[in-house]
């Protein structure tokens, strides 16, 4: 069977407090977390544990994400000199940006495919680390891994998945998951 590994994380920092988007790995993780199909469980990595969370992607046999590439990854390579590219990667915003021509949100997606909201925000992501409520961030995080497991899945299984354009209107793309 193989390990797929849905993976997100949340930062310390906004971009903002580190000078830019090009400051990613200035942003510190606050929380990383990922689900393994190969052991069906979550598991929530703070930055304490960021080098488990790295061994953990690594080993697996594909990590599906959403905006991985271009942001999670970069956020971890503060703490590591292992180049991500050589993981195999499932980007879903990545791949649904080369089909529609623009980025989409997880939430964009989520809601009308699963009819699944986001529960929070990034911001207040960043909020609750200023307020200490790791557990707060943890729960949002493994929401978002979920949603984004389920996205996955259901695009695998149907070929589609939906989307609200920027005038409100649901809107099927074609997805090869």
């Amino acid at each position: 069977m193989q390990n797929i590994v849905y993976f997100d994380l949340e930062t310390q920092k906004s971009a903002a407090e580190v000078g830019g988007w090009n400051n990613k790995p200035d942003m510190l993780m606050s929380v990383g977390v990922t689900f393994s199909t190969g052991t069906g469980q979550y598991h929530i990595y703070p930055e304490a544990q960021v080098e488990d969370l790295i061994k953990q992607l690594r080993r697996a046999d594909l990590v599906v994400g959403f905006n991985i590439i271009n942001f999670d990854y970069d956020v971890l390579t503060h703490y590591t000199l292992f180049d991500f590219h050589e993981v195999p990667t499932l980007d879903l915003m990545k791949d649904l940006e080369a089909k529609l021509g623009h980025r989409v949100s997880l939430e964009s997606c989520a809601v009308p495919t699963l009819n699944a909201p986001k529960v929070a925000d990034g911001m207040a992501a960043l909020r609750w680390w200023k307020e200490g409520k790791i557990v707060e961030i943890a729960e949002y995080c493994c929401f978002d891994v979920k949603i984004t497991k389920e996205l996955h899945e259901y695009g695998k299984a149907t070929g589609e998945v939906f989307y609200v354009d920027k005038f409100g209107q649901k809107r099927a793309v074609k997805v090869k998951w």
